[in-house]
């Protein structure tokens, strides 16, 4: 398949490492000196130049190609990228977006824009961090099977019980498989005489409320499995669709919003909501709040330096969690080094996306691990494949090394996952895959 990528940043760049084995790939990007480090690092042609420009996708061969996506920072530029692309040829096109407003308009007709697939970083990071709310101890979540299995990555402190425990003494959960052991920077498979260690993080797949149980098990610290208060600082689009989501999950939660005239229009918008009007770095206007009893704090406002700030600022009043938006992907570890629980990336979750979408096996959801070295992926098996028709102990050893099988469901119910389980065609099977085979697997299945 040959791919053309305008927009070479985190985003682009990601995606064209996902492909660059398996595909040929072409690269567009206006800046010289990220173009020359593409050539050298990436196994891709690699071209300078305006992305919407139609000279610049003639030399880029978009009217030969099968997919381009356009990711660069600025939405209309991608919009008009995609336009272009379909004046020169019919290659299916994805369009990364970060306000709601042009999502929303593509919906009403998928051929706007000359888009055929849209991805909102904005809705998809507050999707995240709504998705990890509530969850003690987690770094990550992701719901699969229409909501039925949740995905959730923890880490184990000094302080929690499951320190020294076994996998087989810890899985004391109905329908809950532990999938990874991540330590060291390595993806280990457990075994149920794998030892969990302080400082671990592990991966379980299961029903969201045995993942809930799990959570409250493995941080000691968490009084009640409730989220009651939860606080969004910031009222930008990001901080606006966690409101909103938010809303919708039942919980009422407050905003922090200094500009007085965007907080009058979200409170307009968001009826559930109190909207507070001040800044957010205003110990005294806190304290008036109740900020630090706050079961979570989610900092969404304009720059990592000011989400770093009121994170650290909540830790110190004695929020319980901390959920901070960052913008630049190598940040993310110093914020979790520094006492941050949980640090979300936008251009992490997008990317993650538009490789689902690129996969010439499609699947249904997919989620990175411990910075791609393993993926979690939904997939409806087809009646012949690897999978079906044996028991799991015998249909695992069919697939490369580095599977594992967190979730069933069939028919809107889940079915436990053990060894002799069998797999029937039209279920949906959440994967834990090691990222070296995983092509290679959801081929197979």
């Amino acid at each position: 398949m040959r791919v053309v990528i305008v927009g070479a940043g985190e985003v682009g760049s990601n995606i064209a490492a996902s492909l660059a084995d398996a595909h040929d790939v072409v690269v567009v990007d206006s800046d010289s000196d990220r173009v020359e480090e593409l050539k050298y690092s990436l196994d891709v042609l690699a071209i300078q130049g305006d992305g919407a420009s139609i000279e610049t996708l003639e030399d880029a061969g978009v009217g030969d190609a099968d997919l381009l996506i356009a990711s660069t920072d600025h939405d209309e530029t991608n919009l008009a990228t995609c336009g272009t692309s379909k004046v020169l040829g019919d290659a299916f096109t994805i369009a990364r977006v970060k306000q709601v407003g042009f999502l929303r308009t593509w919906e009403r007709k998928s051929s706007a824009f000359g888009v055929d697939f849209m991805v909102c970083s904005n809705l998809l990071t507050a999707e995240d961090i709504v998705q990890i709310i509530g969850l003690p101890a987690a770094v990550d979540a992701e719901w699969f099977a229409n909501g039925l299995v949740q995905m959730a990555e923890f880490e184990i402190g000094q302080e929690s019980p499951l320190v020294g425990k076994t996998v087989r003494e810890a899985d004391q959960f109905d329908l809950l498989t532990f999938a990874a052991i991540l330590r060291d920077g390595d993806v280990e498979l457990p075994r149920g005489d794998s030892t969990l260690n302080s400082g671990d993080r592990i991966v379980v797949i299961g029903p969201p409320e045995r993942v809930h149980e799990f959570a409250l098990t493995a941080s000691p610290s968490a009084a009640s499995g409730d989220t009651e208060t939860v606080f969004v600082v910031g009222g930008g689009e990001i901080g606006y669709q966690t409101a909103r989501l938010l809303q919708e999950r039942g919980i009422k939660p407050r905003l922090i919003e200094e500009d007085p005239d965007r907080a009058r229009e979200l409170a307009e918008k968001l009826s559930k909501t109190l909207v507070l009007q001040f800044d957010a770095t205003d110990t005294d206007a806190l304290e008036r709040e109740n900020f630090g009893s706050a079961d979570t704090v989610v900092a969404a406002l304009e720059s990592d330096q000011e989400n770093l700030l009121v994170s650290l600022l909540a830790k110190r009043l004695g929020v319980k969690q901390t959920i901070a938006v960052v913008e630049t992907g190598e940040y993310r570890e110093v914020f979790e080094a520094v006492g941050v629980d949980v640090a979300v990336n936008p251009r992490v979750v997008t990317a993650e996306e538009i490789t689902r979408i690129t996969r010439e096996e499609p699947t249904e959801k997919l989620t990175f691990i411990e910075d791609d070295r393993a993926e979690v992926v939904e997939v409806e098996v087809g009646e012949d494949n690897a999978l079906t028709g044996a028991p799991i102990r015998e249909s695992i050893p069919r697939l490369p090394k580095g599977v594992v099988v967190g979730a069933i469901a069939r028919r809107s119910e889940l079915v436990s996952p053990r060894g002799d389980t069998v797999i029937e065609a039209g279920d949906h099977v959440v994967l834990l895959v090691d990222a070296d085979v995983s092509e290679e697997v959801i081929a197979a299945i």
